[in-house]
C-alpha cells in the first residue's frame, strides 16, 4: 500500500489507525488486498471539494480521540464543534502536524492539559469559543508557535496564567469577548512577549479599571473594551493607549471626561464611545483626541448636537460621519450647513419619522446615505430638488415606509444602488422611481406590494438586479418589465403569483437568473419562458404548486427552448409534490448541469425523463419517498457526465445495473435513509470514479450477501461516510456491518457438502452388499455381544443353572436326538436335565433370545454334528454363541457329538467349526450296539465335568496336528 503513493489527502488514511477494538476485521480485509485504499472515519466527514478539510460536527462525542483519532496526518482544517468534549489531554493532536485551522466551538471544555496542542507547529487559527474554560494554565498553548488567531469568547474565563500566552509568538488576533476577566493588569501581564499582536477583544468582561503596570504590546492597533464597567481611561499611564489606532469603549460607565486629558490619543483614527454618560464636547476640549477620529454614534446629540459636531470637524472633506443612536427625531436643512463635505452619512438607529429631500444637506459631496432602523413612514416627492450628483447609494432598510411618492428620488439622478427592503411599502407610485436612469440594483423585498405596473420601472434602463421577494404580488401585468432590457437577476420568490403568460417576462432580453420560488404557480409552459429563452441560465420554481398526475403530457415540454439553462430548481412542490415526472419533461435542456427535485414525494418517474440531460452534473432526488421504491430501469442511461447524485430517502430497496450502469463519472452518491440491505456487486464495479458514498441509516444486513461491500471497498479510493457506525439490521442481529464475522463466508460449501454426502452415498451402496455377503456374520457378532453382556450380568448374580445341557441339533437329526439321546440321558439312571428347543423354548420370545437364554441357563451345550448341522445357519449361530464361553471364559461348556464321519477336507470349509474342534475334543456316535453303551458313559462323564481343564489342555497339546477325538470307534 505504501508503494502505491496515493494522493496526499488520502495517503495517511490508508493505515486506518486508532479505530477501536472492532476495527481489525475490516482492516485485515482491506490490507490483504493489493492496492487497498478504501477508507472511512468514525465521526468525521471529509470534504469532497477540499480533501484536507474534515467536519466532525454534532456527533455527541465526549473525548477528542474519538473525533480526530483516525484522521490522516495531512488534515489541515478540522471542525469538531457542537459536541460534548470536556478535556483536551496532552498530545491530543500529535498525529496532525499539518493542521492549520481547528474549531472546537460549542463543546464543554473545562480543562486544557499542558502540551495538548503538541506538534501543531503549522496551526494558524484556533477557535475555543462557547466552552467552559475557567482558567488557562502555563502550558496550555505550548507547541503553537505559528498561531495567528485565537478565539476564546463566551467562556467563564477569569484567570490567565502570566505565561500561558507566551508560546504564541506569531499571535495577531486574540478574542476574549464575553468572558469573566476582572483585572486589566492581569490581562496586560499575560500579553507580554506577544510582539505581533494587532487586535485584542475584551468586550463583555468585568473590567472596571485600566490600571496596569505592564504596557500593551506596541504592535497592538485595535482594542475592544466595550460592555465592561470602566469609569475612566486613566490608570495605565499616558502611553498605555498611545499606539492604539482603533478603540471601542462603548457601553461602559465612563463619565469622568477629565481622565481623557492624561491619555495620549493622538494616534487614534477611530474611537467609539457609544452608550457612555459623558459630554462629548467637553471631551474634545480637554483631550488630545482628533475630532474626526470620533464615532459620534450613541452620544445623545439630538438635532442641535449635529450642528455643534459639524463646527468641530473643520472644513476639510470628511469620509464618514456616524450619527447612529443619537435620538434624532427631526433634521432640518440647516443641520448640516456647517458640516464639511461628507462622503458617507449614517443616521441609522435614530427616531426619524420623516425625511425631507436631502438636496440641501451636502450639495455635491454626499456619496452614500444610510438611514436604517428608523421610524420613516413615507418618502415624499422631490421632483424639483437639486441634484446630488455624487450620491450613488441610498439605504432606507428597516423602517416603516408605507408609501413612496412621485419622483421620490429626484435629488439623486446618478443613483446606482437603492435599498428599500424590509419596510411596509404597500403603495409604490408608478413614477416613484422616475429619473433613476443609472440605477443598477433595486431592492424592494419584504414589503407589502401587490401590484406592479409598467411605468414603475420605465426609467430603469440600466437596472441589472431587481429583488421583489416576499411581497404580495399576485399578477404580473403584460410588459411590466418591458423596459428592463439590461436586467440580469429578477427575484419574485415568496409572492402569490398563480398564473404566468407569454407576456409576463417580455422585454427581459438579458435575464440570466429568474427566481419564482414559493409562489402558487400551478402550470408552466414553454410560451412563458419564450422571452428569456436565449439568456436564462438559472430558474428557481421551488415550492410552487406544480403537479402532474399522468405520465403523458398534453402540452409541449415546458423547458424545450431554454438551451442555456444550467440550474433548475423544482424541489418541494406543494402540497404533496409533483407526484409524477412526465415523459420528456426536461426536453430541450441541453446545457443543464444542476437539477433539484428533492421533497416531491414522487410516485413515478418516466424512464426517459432525463434522456435530454446529457450535460447534467448534479441531480437531487432526496426526500421523494412516497411509494416509488425502486427507480425504473434505464432512467440514468444518458447521464454519463453526472458527478453527484443525491437519493436520500427515496424508498430504494435495491440498486441494479440497469439503473446505475451508465454512471461512469459519478463521484458522489448519497443513499442515506433508504431500505437497502444489499447491493448488486456489478453496480459497485460500474461506479469506477466514485469517491464519496453515504449509506447512513440504511438497514444493511450482516450476511454474506454483503461481503461484496468490504471487498469492493478494498479496491477503491472511496470515502464511506461514518463507515464504522453502520449497524446491522436490528431485525436480524446486533452489531456493526464492518465487524461482523465473515469467516463463514469463506467456507467451501461444495467441499463440506461432498464430505457429508460422499460417505452417506458409499454407505447406501455398501449396505446391500453387506446384507448379502455378511448378514449372518454381523448378526453373530451382535449376538455374541449380547451373550457377553448377559454373561457379565449372570456372573454378578452367581451361577445357578436350570439345565444340565442344551442340545443343539439340526431338524434332520431330530429322530436320533429324540429316539436315542433324550431317553438315554433323561432316564432314571442318567438324571440329566436337557433343554430342547421344541420343548423348552419360551413362547412369544424371539428365537435368538431363547437360544442365548438356553445356552447361559445350561451347564453344558451338546452339539450334535452332522453334515446337515454344518449347513444350518441356526446351528452355526448356536455353536458360535456356545463357543464364546469356551474361548473367552476358558470353561468346559461345549460337548461335541459326531453322528457321522466327516472328512477333514469337508470340515475345513467350516472354519468356525474347525476352530472349535481344534480347541475341543469330541465324541463320535458308533454304529455297533456294543460300543454305544460306552458312548453313553463317556457322554455322561463329559456332561458332569469329569475332565478338568488341565486334562483338556494336555490332550490338545498331545495332538501335534489337527484335532484329537475323545472316543474314536474307527480304531
Amino acid at each position: 500500500i505504501q508503494s502505491l503513493r496515493p494522493p496526499r489527502s488520502l495517503r495517511s488514511a490508508l493505515p486506518l489507525r486508532r479505530m477501536g477494538p472492532g476495527f481489525p476485521l475490516l482492516a485485515s480485509l482491506l490490507l490483504l488486498t493489493p492496492g487497498a485504499a478504501a477508507y472511512g472515519f468514525r465521526n468525521c466527514i471529509q470534504s469532497m471539494e477540499n480533501p484536507e478539510s474534515f467536519r466532525c460536527i454534532q456527533r455527541f462525542l465526549r473525548d477528542i480521540t474519538s473525533a480526530v483519532g483516525d484522521l490522516p496526518p495531512n488534515a489541515m482544517y478540522v471542525n469538531v464543534s457542537h459536541n460534548s468534549i470536556h478535556r483536551l489531554p496532552a498530545a491530543s493532536f500529535r498525529h496532525l502536524p499539518q493542521l492549520q485551522q481547528l474549531q472546537l466551538v460549542y463543546n464543554r471544555l473545562e480543562t486544557i492539559e499542558d502540551w495538548a496542542f503538541e506538534n501543531l507547529g503549522a496551526l494558524d487559527m484556533l477557535n475555543l469559543s462557547n466552552n467552559r474554560l475557567a482558567s488557562l494554565s502555563e502550558g496550555a498553548f505550548r507547541g503553537l508557535g505559528n498561531l495567528t488567531s485565537l478565539f476564546l469568547s463566551n467562556n467563564p474565563l477569569s484567570t490567565i496564567h502570566p505565561r500561558a500566552l507566551q508560546p504564541l509568538d506569531h499571535l495577531r488576533i486574540l478574542d476574549l469577548y464575553s468572558c469573566r476577566l476582572a483585572s486589566f493588569a492581569a490581562v496586560a501581564r499575560s500579553l507580554q512577549g506577544l510582539t505581533r499582536l494587532q487586535e485584542l477583544n475584551l468586550c463583555g468582561n468585568r473590567l472596571w479599571s485600566l490600571n496596569s503596570s505592564c504596557p500593551l504590546p506596541l504592535s497592538l492597533s485595535t482594542l475592544h473594551l466595550c460592555n465592561n464597567s470602566l469609569r475612566a481611561v486613566d490608570g495605565g499611564g499616558p502611553q498605555l493607549l498611545g499606539h492604539i489606532r482603533s478603540l471601542n469603549l462603548s457601553y461602559n460607565k465612563i463619565s469622568n471626561v477629565t481622565s481623557f486629558a492624561s491619555a495620549e490619543l493622538r494616534s487614534l483614527s477611530y474611537l467609539l464611545l457609544k452608550g457612555n454618560p459623558l459630554d462629548v464636547f467637553h471631551l474634545l476640549n480637554v483631550s488630545s483626541l482628533p475630532p474626526r477620529s470620533l464615532d459620534y454614534s450613541g452620544l445623545h446629540l439630538g438635532e442641535e448636537g449635529v450642528s455643534k459636531v459639524c463646527q468641530r470637524l473643520g472644513s476639510r472633506p470628511l469620509k464618514r460621519l456616524m450619527l447612529q443612536s443619537n435620538n434624532i427625531r427631526e433634521l432640518r436643512n440647516a443641520s448640516f450647513s456647517l458640516c464639511p463635505p461628507i462622503q458617507t452619512l449614517d443616521l441609522s438607529w435614530n427616531k426619524l419619522r420623516w425625511l425631507a429631500c436631502v438636496d440641501k444637506w451636502q450639495p455635491g459631496a454626499l456619496e452614500r446615505l444610510v438611514v436604517e432602523h428608523n421610524l420613516l413612514n413615507r418618502l415624499g416627492t422631490c421632483e424639483h430638488a437639486a441634484s446630488l450628483e455624487a450620491l450613488h447609494f441610498i439605504s432606507f432598510r428597516y423602517n416603516r415606509i408605507l408609501s413612496v411618492k412621485y419622483w421620490a428620488f429626484g435629488y439623486a439622478p446618478n443613483l446606482r444602488i437603492l435599498h428599500l427592503n424590509i419596510n411596509t411599502i404597500a403603495y409604490l407610485h408608478k413614477h416613484a422611481l422616475k429619473g433613476l436612469r443609472y440605477l443598477t440594483e433595486l431592492r424592494l423585498d419584504n414589503n407589502l406590494l401587490t401590484d406592479l405596473y409598467e411605468p414603475s420601472f420605465a426609467d430603469l434602463l440600466r437596472l441589472r438586479t431587481l429583488n421583489l421577494r416576499n411581497n404580495r404580488v399576485s399578477i404580473l401585468f403584460p410588459y411590466v418589465f418591458g423596459h428592463l432590457s439590461q436586467l440580469q437577476t429578477l427575484d419574485l420568490g415568496g409572492n402569490n403569483i398563480r398564473h404566468l403568460t407569454n407576456m409576463s417576462f417580455s422585454g427581459l432580453s438579458s435575464l440570466s437568473k429568474l427566481y419564482l420560488d414559493r409562489n402558487r404557480i400551478k402550470e408552466i409552459s414553454s410560451d412563458i419562458f419564450h422571452p428569456v429563452q436565449a439568456t436564462l441560465e438559472v430558474l428557481d420554481l421551488m415550492a410552487n404548486t406544480l403537479q402532474y398526475i399522468t405520465k403523458i403530457q398534453h402540452k409541449s415540454p415546458p423547458f424545450r427552448h431554454l438551451h442555456k439553462l444550467y440550474d433548475l430548481k423544482l424541489q418541494a412542490q406543494q402540497p404533496y409534490g409533483m407526484k409524477i415526472i412526465p415523459a420528456r419533461f426536461f426536453q430541450g435542456l441541453a446545457a443543464l448541469r444542476f437539477l433539484r427535485l428533492s421533497g416531491n414525494k414522487l410516485l413515478s418517474i418516466s424512464p426517459d425523463a432525463f434522456d435530454d440531460l446529457a450535460q447534467l452534473h448534479y441531480l437531487d432526488l432526496a426526500d421523494s419517498c412516497n411509494g416509488m421504491q425502486d427507480l425504473p430501469p434505464g432512467i440514468f442511461k444518458n447521464l454519463r457526465r453526472l458527478q453527484k447524485l443525491n437519493l436520500e430517502n427515496v424508498g430504494l430497496h435495491s440498486l441494479t445495473l440497469e439503473v446505475f450502469g451508465n454512471l461512469s463519472n459519478l463521484t458522489s452518491l448519497l443513499l442515506a435513509k433508504n431500505q437497502l440491505q444489499t447491493v448488486n456487486v456489478s453496480v459497485a464495479n460500474a461506479l469506477g470514479l466514485l469517491r464519496y458514498l453515504d449509506l447512513r441509516k440504511c438497514p444493511l444486513s450482516c450476511t454474506c450477501e454483503n461481503l461484496w461491500f468490504q471487498n469492493w471497498l478494498a479496491n477503491r479510493w472511496v470515502q464511506v461516510v461514518y463507515l464504522y457506525n453502520y449497524s446491522c439490521d436490528s431485525r436480524q442481529q446486533l452489531g456493526y456491518v464492518y465487524s461482523f464475522d465473515t469467516h463463514v463466508c469463506f467456507l467451501d460449501v461444495g467441499l463440506y457438502l461432498f464430505s457429508v454426502t460422499a460417505p452417506a452415498l458409499l454407505l447406501l451402496m455398501l449396505l446391500p452388499l453387506t446384507y448379502h455377503r455378511a448378514y449372518w456374520r454381523l448378526r453373530y457378532h451382535l449376538y455374541i455381544l449380547r451373550s457377553w453382556v448377559n454373561d457379565r450380568w449372570r456372573r454378578q448374580d452367581g451361577e445357578h443353572f436350570q439345565y444340565d445341557a442344551f442340545v443343539s441339533y439340526n431338524s434332520a437329526d431330530e429322530e436320533w436326538v429324540l429316539g436315542q439321546l433324550v431317553p438315554s440321558l433323561e432316564s432314571s439312571q442318567g438324571s440329566v436335565r436337557l433343554c430342547l428347543h421344541h420343548r423348552d423354548f419360551e413362547l412369544g420370545k424371539s428365537i435368538v433370545d431363547n437360544i442365548v437364554d438356553s445356552i447361559y441357563n445350561s451347564r453344558k451345550t451338546i452339539c450334535v454334528i452332522s453334515r446337515s448341522y454344518l449347513q444350518s445357519e441356526w446351528c452355526s449361530l448356536e455353536i458360535q454363541l456356545a463357543s464364546y464361553r469356551l474361548f473367552e471364559e476358558l470353561k468346559d461348556v461345549l460337548v461335541m457329538v459326531l453322528l457321522e464321519a466327516i472328512p477333514d477336507r469337508e470340515l475345513s470349509a467350516y472354519h468356525r467349526m474347525r476352530k472349535v474342534m481344534l480347541k475341543k475334543t469330541y465324541i463320535s456316535w458308533p454304529l455297533e450296539p456294543a460300543a454305544q453303551r460306552l458312548f453313553w458313559i463317556k457322554l455322561r462323564k463329559a456332561l458332569k465335568g469329569s475332565y478338568t481343564e488341565e486334562e483338556e489342555e494336555e490332550k490338545l497339546s498331545s495332538s501335534s496336528n489337527g484335532y484329537k477325538p475323545l472316543l474314536d470307534w474307527s480304531n
